[in-house]
């Protein structure tokens, strides 16, 4: 951190005593947000040529079978007027019954399975979920800080001996809480409330022994190292005990080994749903990735984090924002019943494996119940909220929202277009996306919390000390070669309290854009190309606790700048495809362009661009249509002049000379070459 900043930093006390707590009053803003030229005509380059390395090890058919696995969130159902705690079992049962009818295979409890850990809870628990295993569906159980807290150890194996597999192999000293299983080719791991860095080390054995049988890797646990209220990091590292550094010491560790192995986390703890990018390094440093001629594609150094959910009968609230130095937040969406939000929400997430593909879809459904009566019990509206597609041979960028305020200064990462480096199949073809902007996204906002420290007892000294941790290990600090997007001052330091404020904040969500790679099919004469994430945001603004807001009328909350001024994210004018909806099975993308170089042995009079419809391919257009000529970037909002009957059909335009399809879509999609 430069020290005149901080110094200037630091001198912001007057300004700390403005804030306001959670739902504070929101001011305008005169920032304007300008989208990007696309006007220029800007030819598609030639594909790189490479050889193609031969794919020896890969059986023509698949090796192994499909697998699901499905997500259930925490089931803690509160204490009656006797002071009994019990299972919310009325949600519980209705997230198993959605898994069931989707065909799940394993279910994950991502622990607080009980509130108290009480006899009563472990029967209500086990009378749920016990007529789901006889059923054939497996379990594999964490446990949660309520069963740490409030059950004996010999409580918990003696309720989850029966659901906790016989072939699961068990954590040495941590038998019963720490284990994994392998299922076809996912290896996963279940970890007890606050067990991640103990049991990294034996993490990356486990992973180190079994990485050539498995494709695909989950680590379950009831927390995380980054939360939306909570957080090993802030927890443990941030606000830790002076010298207590069993997780300072191997954060960065656990991030890195993470993003290495493309892991997916999933956890509880939370009562909201989120979905982000942890990155390994620092956001700003987790660049889009692509392809290099010798190399083949590579990664973001990120993995994926799914905090599940809810599946209780309380909700929680989004505290401190977006950990924006090392967070890139996709999904987001709570509800509390209170404050302004009139409901809770019950998910459902499903993790759908095929050989080297997963895709992911996560549901939920509103409800009032608050107990276990026979009057609360409902039945779930499910909705269709996250999802993705993808394989472990892909590309992948983060595309932000085209709201980034005028004058800040480009940096690499900060890209509101649709636009990638080549991604290369192993059958000679490759694409990348050449046009279009993220006109439609989410935004939600967080509420004020402050930071303590004890000198002598706490990591942080001082003051400073503490305002330098949470810069070092939370929050981008805004320079404007490193601007922070979501405030100038992400953490304030307060004098007079002598403590650390966490401003409330508005934070306009990202999209995790993939291009991923699978081998071709009977039906298609190239490899097919695999689009996602283009359309998870439709519009949507919570505050929160949850409740709705409205970004084309509603301003972000007031927050400070570097120069301690007020100013506000303004109020967003959406395209009138934006649905404006949580339920995104009808949501619309941004329209954004797709080019496809075939290979060399495919030509144009041969094959057509095609998407999967169902179980079937569909020409993109019909061969009347097709545009003949290169790309240019002005077609995404300007397209050429087609005959009539094209209108209602995608633009599809083959540019000979290079041997380059090329589309505009609006929707997620897969694609290939079949024959005409």
């Amino acid at each position: 951190m430069n020290n005149s900043k901080l110094i200037a930093h630091l001198g912001l006390l007057a300004a700390a005593v403005a804030l306001t707590a959670c739902g504070g009053d929101s001011n305008s803003s005169s920032n304007n947000t300008e989208a990007p030229d696309t006007s220029i005509d800007t030819p598609v380059a030639e594909a790189p040529q490479t050889e193609q390395p031969e794919n020896e090890d890969v059986a023509e058919d698949a090796r192994f079978g499909a697998f699901k696995v499905g997500v259930l969130p925490d089931t803690q159902g509160g204490s009656d007027a006797t002071g009994q705690a019990h299972v919310a079992m009325h949600p519980m049962d209705e997230v198993l019954k959605h898994q069931l009818a989707a065909g799940v295979d394993l279910v994950i409890p991502v622990g607080d399975l009980t509130d108290k850990g009480s006899a009563v809870e472990w029967e209500e628990w086990t009378s749920v979920a016990r007529p789901y295993k006889e059923q054939g569906m497996e379990f594999l159980p964490v446990m949660g800080n309520h069963e740490l807290n409030y059950s004996y150890t010999t409580g918990w194996i003696n309720a989850m001996r029966e659901f906790i597999p016989e072939d699961a192999v068990h954590m040495p000293g941590y038998e019963w809480v720490n284990y994994y299983v392998i299922r076809e080719n996912v290896l996963m791991i279940g970890l007890a409330y606050y067990n991640l860095p103990l049991a990294i080390k034996w993490i990356e054995q486990v992973v180190e022994e079994n990485r050539a049988d498995v494709d695909h890797i989950v680590v379950a646990s009831h927390d995380g190292l980054i939360g939306a209220k909570y957080g090993q990091t802030r927890e443990q590292i941030v606000e830790g005990t002076k010298d207590d550094d069993w997780v300072y010491s191997v954060a960065d560790e656990i991030r890195a080994f993470f993003s290495e192995h493309d892991v997916i986390y999933v956890q509880g703890h939370e009562h909201q749903y989120q979905r982000s990018l942890i990155a390994r390094d620092t956001a700003q440093t987790s660049f889009p990735s692509g392809s290099t001629p010798e190399g083949g594609n590579y990664r973001m150094n990120t993995y994926t984090q799914i905090l599940s959910g809810n599946a209780s009968y309380k909700g929680y609230e989004f505290r401190y924002g977006e950990r924006e130095l090392v967070q890139m937040i996709v999904s987001q969406k709570n509800a509390t019943m209170s404050k302004g939000s009139d409901h809770f929400d019950v998910n459902s997430s499903v993790l759908a494996f095929d050989n080297d593909r997963v895709d992911y879809s996560s549901f939920y459904a509103e409800h009032t119940a608050q107990n276990n009566n026979a009057d609360q019990d409902f039945d779930a509206d499910w909705h269709l909220m996250d999802k993705f597609s993808r394989t472990t041979n892909r590309c992948e960028t983060v595309v932000y929202p085209n709201n980034i305020p005028e004058g800040t200064r480009a940096v690499m990462v900060f890209q509101p277009m649709y636009e990638t480096d080549f991604c290369l199949a192993d059958d000679g073809s490759a694409a990348r996306l050449v046009g279009g902007t993220n006109d439609t996204f989410n935004r939600t906002d967080s509420c004020t919390r402050d930071m303590g420290f004890l000198p002598g007892f706490s990591r942080a000294e001082t003051l400073t000390d503490l305002t330098r941790l949470a810069y070092q290990w939370l929050y981008q600090y805004h320079e404007s070669w490193t601007p922070n997007l979501n405030a100038g001052l992400r953490a304030i330091p307060d004098g007079e309290a002598n403590e650390l404020l966490i401003p409330e904040v508005t934070v306009d969500l990202k999209e995790h854009v993939t291009l991923s790679w699978m081998q071709a099919s009977d039906d298609t004469a190239s490899d097919i190309l695999i689009v996602s994430g283009t359309q998870n945001q439709t519009g949507m603004y919570q505050g929160d606790y949850g409740e709705p807001k409205n970004m084309q009328t509603d301003t972000g909350l007031t927050v400070k700048d570097d120069d301690g001024n007020d100013y506000a994210k303004p109020a967003v004018t959406l395209p009138a495809t934006a649905t404006q909806s949580w339920d995104i099975s009808d949501a619309v993308a941004d329209p954004y362009a797709v080019a496809f170089t075939a290979s060399a042995d495919l030509s144009g009079d041969s094959v057509i661009l095609a998407q999967k419809s169902g179980d079937d391919w569909q020409p993109l257009a019909d061969a009347s249509c097709i545009v003949d000529g290169m790309w240019m970037q002005s077609y995404v909002t300007t397209p050429p002049v087609r005959d009539g009957a094209c209108a209602e059909q995608p633009l599809l335009g083959y540019d000979s000379d290079d041997n380059i399809w090329w589309t505009v879509l609006n929707e997620d999609a897969e694609l290939a070459l079949i024959s005409r």
